[in-house]
């Protein structure tokens, strides 16, 4: 029980400590340009796209299979059009701000669903080595920092309430702690829940920057600063990624 208690507070801490240091820095941000706010988005979405390709899914295939990564990636695909229509009900779409908020409501359930892998794996790291768990509970926590900003912007932007932005987001960093409860009463058990909680992850995050941030990016500003943001966020995603 005590083990339990004790990862699922490590993975909580991390988790939470990361997108909220990167919140408070996207809250901050004063520079409210389309230019500006294209850049953020598309530097999202190449980051996301990095942790898919570079982590999530050859994760996912290296302690499952493809035909189980496959599965994952579909269901989180579905999940997240139906988050989509959700949110589309819920908001008006007309104007650039509460399509900003959209995306940036939209990234947070994406990021979210991303953190509960993240969480099994911390679990599971520390079944295997205490070393190697807050190893990778660290790498989580940096390259969550990034994820926060991605977060904090648009909703910032889109009209919402610092307080708020904050709230949503201390909320999707918890979603790692809950993921590392489950990691360590799971462990070596269930590695196909790991590989396709992973793929589930992976197929999220693609319908986000797909369909919510590339889209945005490109509506906000058409321009170089667009392209270069992606390219920087793939890079630092591929360092992120290999921590």
């Amino acid at each position: 029980m005590n083990f339990l208690f004790r990862t699922t507070l490590i993975g909580l801490f991390f988790g939470t400590f990361g997108t909220t240091i990167g919140g408070i820095i996207g809250v901050s941000i004063k520079n409210t340009s389309n230019k500006f706010l294209s850049f953020i988005l598309s530097f999202a979405a190449g980051l996301m796209l990095a942790v898919v390709c570079f982590d999530l899914i050859p994760e996912s295939i290296q302690i499952g299979s493809i035909s189980n990564t496959i599965i994952g990636v579909i269901l989180g695909v579905i999940c997240m059009i139906i988050c989509d229509i959700l949110v589309e009900r819920r908001f008006n779409l007309n104007n650039k701000q509460n399509t900003l908020l959209r995306t940036g409501i939209i990234v947070s359930i994406g990021l979210a669903l991303h953190n509960i892998p993240e969480g099994l794996a911390i679990g599971s790291s520390f079944d295997a080595s205490i070393k190697l768990g807050y190893s990778l509970a660290l790498a989580i926590c940096l390259h969550d920092i990034p994820e926060g900003i991605s977060m904090g912007v648009p909703m910032k932007n889109g009209g919402m309430k610092n307080s708020k932005v904050m709230f949503y987001i201390i909320m999707s960093g918890i979603a790692t702690g809950i993921g590392a409860l489950f990691g360590a009463m799971i462990g070596e058990v269930s590695s196909k829940l790991i590989a396709l909680s992973l793929a589930f992850a992976g197929g999220a995050m693609l319908y986000i920057v797909s369909g919510e941030l590339i889209p945005e990016s490109n509506n906000l500003y058409k321009g170089r600063v667009t392209s270069i943001g992606n390219i920087l966020g793939f890079l630092i995603g591929i360092f992120a990624a290999n921590l």
